[in-house]
């Protein structure tokens, strides 16, 4: 059975833009998904990348554009500049771990809650009851997100080492268990294709 890793962040726009797709790719080639929630900023610093803070206004600005732009292609709501961005991300990727490691939920919905919380309902996912809420309707157990905090640390700090020890340097990130690459939401058809070939 063929298998994805999915490197994510919980802050990212490109995340929030991929929603169920790939969980749903996955199913449809009968292959099986790991989410890997890391810190991107962490990420950035140690693959060459810049806070969007830190770029040249040209790539700023273009950001923007291009969120907006694929936003629209797939009818989903945005908001460019939200009321809680940046924000500390690790506690819903701490949920996020602890709620793939109790399972009994759907982890795409989970994934595509936090990520709309953030870009789409002006929601602080730093905030203990956003994350409560988006596990409960994806169909965990609140307290999820009080439990195996040492873990969803632990686990957050190897995914990010792993991330950076196979390539990946920006989120949404898959790796097929044959070694095939995609980053970026707008890469999600090509995964499809490759898990299908």
């Amino acid at each position: 059975m063929a298998h994805v890793d999915y490197f994510l962040s919980t802050i990212s726009p490109f995340t929030y833009l991929a929603g169920t797709r790939p969980a749903e790719v996955a199913a449809a080639a009968g292959a099986t998904i790991t989410y890997k929630p890391l810190d991107i900023g962490g990420l950035f610093a140690r693959t060459g990348g810049q806070a969007v803070k830190d770029r040249h206004p040209a790539r700023q600005e273009y950001r923007l554009m291009e969120m907006r732009r694929q936003a629209d292609k797939l009818s989903m709501p945005l908001n460019l500049q939200p009321a809680f961005w940046p924000v500390n991300g690790a506690p819903a990727a701490y949920a996020i771990i602890a709620a793939q490691n109790a399972g009994g939920g759907d982890l795409a919905a989970l994934v595509a809650g936090i990520t709309r919380a953030v870009w789409a309902e002006e929601r602080n996912i730093a905030e203990d009851d956003v994350v409560r809420d988006c596990l409960a309707k994806a169909g965990f157990d609140p307290a999820l997100a009080d439990s195996g905090l040492m873990t969803g640390a632990e686990t957050y700090a190897a995914n990010l080492e792993e991330a950076v020890g196979r390539g990946v340097f920006g989120a949404p990130f898959f790796i097929t268990d044959d070694g095939a690459r995609f980053w970026g939401q707008d890469r999600i058809a090509d995964l499809a294709a490759h898990l299908s070939a």
